[in-house]
């Protein structure tokens, strides 16, 4: 299926249209409840939520381009950005590898080898998700134990997840996978400076997800040292309680019930889904914007790390991975166009 996706530009086209729709219709299922949340919110907190998502989506891409980089494929700004938020789309479509194979077959159109771009991605997402954990472990307890006992399986995670981000054990399970799938190791490992840096964007990125939700529950709830931990904290475990049942696309569904559990404390149900609504389509405005502005860059040539310019009208011809001790294998990334 991924060589046909690679090989074939008008599949991918039509997938990506495909998931823009799933979005698209998200959005107008929910217009009318969507309606009666903005009566109640401020209009310029609504805003200050979309600039806060937006900016936190920002970082999650500066770090998946950092361990990139960190593996041996730099992508410039642009670049990164087209790969990361057309692939991100995928997420919207029913399955839970859709994004994970977008993304990948994507950053082949700049000759990143497969095993990179989905060791980046994989250990991305691992260390989005333990810093959400330990986020939400650290607040919840304090400002909403009823929803941290309900939903004490996604914190249980964190631990796990902590030892899996640490360098050498990063190392040993990736080659562990790639040796399952018949793939050459990685030429290069995560670096414990590459994942610090990693984790320092994507803590800042939790850190404005945050403010998102406090801008947005604060309009609700009485605004209080509490109430902004609580926000922190309740999107915190709604974006992994979504996350882990990946069955959800988009984690639609999960995520608001989590939403709806952790802000119980401070407000009455129906306001608390009226955040959930609002939230939704804060962060999906801000998945489609940061896509549209990778559709819009694809229209122009988009140069690479290495100099060299990419035309998206034209696939660039990709050498295969290099096999260990071949005169590629040497952990140089390959050209990019």
């Amino acid at each position: 299926m991924l060589r046909h996706l690679r090989a074939n530009p008008w599949l991918r086209a039509g997938l990506v249209a495909i998931a823009v729709g799933f979005a698209g219709y998200g959005l107008a299922s929910e217009w009318p409840q969507v309606q009666d949340a903005l009566h109640r919110l401020a209009w310029y907190d609504v805003l200050g939520a979309q600039c806060a998502a937006l900016a936190g989506l920002g970082c999650m891409m500066l770090a998946w381009r950092t361990l990139l980089a960190g593996l041996g494929s730099p992508l410039t700004r642009p670049t990164a950005t087209r790969v990361m938020f057309i692939g991100q789309l995928g997420k919207y479509l029913p399955g839970a590898l859709w994004a994970l194979a977008a993304q990948v077959e994507l950053a082949r159109d700049y000759d990143v080898p497969r095993r990179r771009s989905v060791t980046a991605t994989l250990v991305s997402m691992a260390i989005t998700l333990a810093v959400g954990l330990i986020m939400a472990a650290v607040t919840l307890p304090l400002t909403s134990a009823n929803a941290a006992r309900h939903y004490w399986w996604v914190l249980a995670c964190t631990p796990l997840i902590l030892v899996g981000l640490y360098p050498p054990v990063t190392r040993l399970g990736l080659d562990l996978v790639l040796r399952i799938a018949r793939r050459p190791p990685l030429e290069k490992p995560v670096s414990l400076p590459g994942m610090a840096r990693a984790l320092a964007w994507t803590t800042t990125g939790w850190l404005l997800y945050g403010l998102h939700s406090w801008l947005l529950v604060s309009d609700v709830a009485r605004d209080s040292t509490r109430v902004l931990l609580m926000s922190m904290g309740a999107y915190a475990l709604a974006w992994a309680a979504g996350f882990l049942i990946v069955v959800f696309p988009g984690g639609i569904g999960p995520r608001e019930l989590a939403l709806i559990a952790a802000l119980a404390p401070v407000m009455p149900r129906a306001a608390a889904l009226v955040i959930a609504l609002v939230s939704r389509v804060v962060m999906t405005i801000g998945d489609l914007a940061w896509a549209g502005l990778g559709f819009a860059i694809g229209r122009r040539a988009v140069p690479t790390g290495q100099g060299h310019t990419a035309h998206p009208g034209r696939r660039p011809s990709a050498a295969p991975d290099p096999v260990p001790g071949s005169p590629n294998a040497t952990g140089q990334p390959p050209l990019a166009r």
